[in-house]
């Protein structure tokens, strides 16, 4: 009796660290975050997520568009960049109710992530891909007849649940860029999958903006990718990616202890400049303040700390001129 398919790859002492570290970093936010805590948060990291995994596929919008984008509001960009957004964020808020095991799942998850963007969403490709680089092609994916088994050889391994979740999302991930099964969207569902197994492991992953850690690493992204393609197996990518797993974790408890310092003055002063690029004074006059230390210890000072207000001159940060704007982040904060 033939054995189940199992990828290859191999526990390192470096991976059983990264997967121990993780584990218990997650547990600690967890804990300090509890079910239902900071929905603005939440949103904010989901809008980052997008953001990240298109910039990736190199998908110009900016994390201030594609926050108007999902606000409704009208952005100047390219039409197919304003739908990838569009489509993205409607797949992340699908993912509670896909299981990471089923083909049907997966083929309705890119079908929502790929609708308008190419004929074939929702379907696996029936043509050959490889990956270019520089002008030769540095990945040839397997046949298309193959791909169809090869997709349940893969679900059924990660159904069986023979490893942590922890290393099997990054497996899946691996492995489903090396197999390659659809004509258009294969990093972005990579991604978007790997968030749905970590998901139902632990929620808070729902919510973890990896791919921002990926997107400030997107050279080593694919070098390691490449490197595993030679290698015969995803032990290095596996090792990668729990360290963008761990880094972005301690990158949101950063933010979580910004968040608990956000005072009602602060938010006061957020409101204020919603819609306005505005001197101290007139920021004073509005708020209803007369005494500048105090708009400045109170205020100011800790928006500009937490990274929610910028200044216009910051290399002169005494000039007349100066005036004040929300950042994106604090943009988001207000939503």
């Amino acid at each position: 009796m033939t054995s189940p398919y199992s990828p290859p790859y191999a526990l390192t002492p470096g991976i059983l660290d990264l997967v121990a570290g993780i584990a218990e970093t997650a547990g600690r936010l967890g804990a300090l975050e509890g079910e239902g805590n900071r929905p603005k948060l939440r949103r904010e990291n989901r809008l980052r997520s997008i953001q990240a995994s298109l910039a990736i596929e190199n998908n110009s919008l900016s994390l201030e568009q594609v926050t108007a984008v999902i606000a409704g509001k009208r952005v100047l960009g390219p039409p197919r960049e304003i739908q990838e957004v569009r489509n993205a964020f409607a797949a992340y808020e699908a993912m509670p109710s896909w299981h990471p095991a089923t083909a049907k799942d997966l083929l309705a998850a890119h079908r929502l992530l790929i609708q308008g963007l190419a004929d074939d969403a929702g379907k696996f490709r029936r043509g050959s891909v490889g990956i270019a680089q520089g002008g030769r092609v540095i990945h040839l994916a397997p046949p298309a007849d193959r791909v169809p088994g090869l997709m349940k050889d893969l679900l059924a391994w990660l159904r069986r649940g023979e490893v942590h979740p922890l290393v099997a999302s990054c497996v899946f991930h691996y492995e489903l860029e090396f197999i390659h099964p659809f004509t258009d969207g294969n990093g972005r569902m990579g991604r978007l999958w790997q968030t749905l197994v970590l998901s139902r492991w632990n929620p808070l992953f729902a919510w973890l903006p990896v791919e921002t850690v990926i997107r400030d690493q997107q050279a080593e992204y694919y070098q390691i990718l490449a490197t595993c393609d030679k290698a015969g197996n995803s032990t290095a990518f596996i090792a990668f990616l729990l360290a963008a797993l761990l880094k972005a974790l301690q990158e949101i408890g950063s933010t979580d202890q910004v968040a608990d310092q956000v005072t009602d003055q602060v938010g006061n002063l957020l409101r204020t400049l919603a819609k306005d690029t505005l001197p101290a004074l007139e920021c004073m006059k509005r708020l209803g303040l007369s005494h500048r230390p105090t708009f400045r210890a109170n205020y100011l000072n800790p928006a500009i700390a937490a990274e929610l207000v910028e200044m216009t001159i910051p290399e002169k940060p005494n000039s007349r001129l100066q005036r004040y704007r929300l950042t994106p982040q604090g943009r988001l904060s207000i939503l």
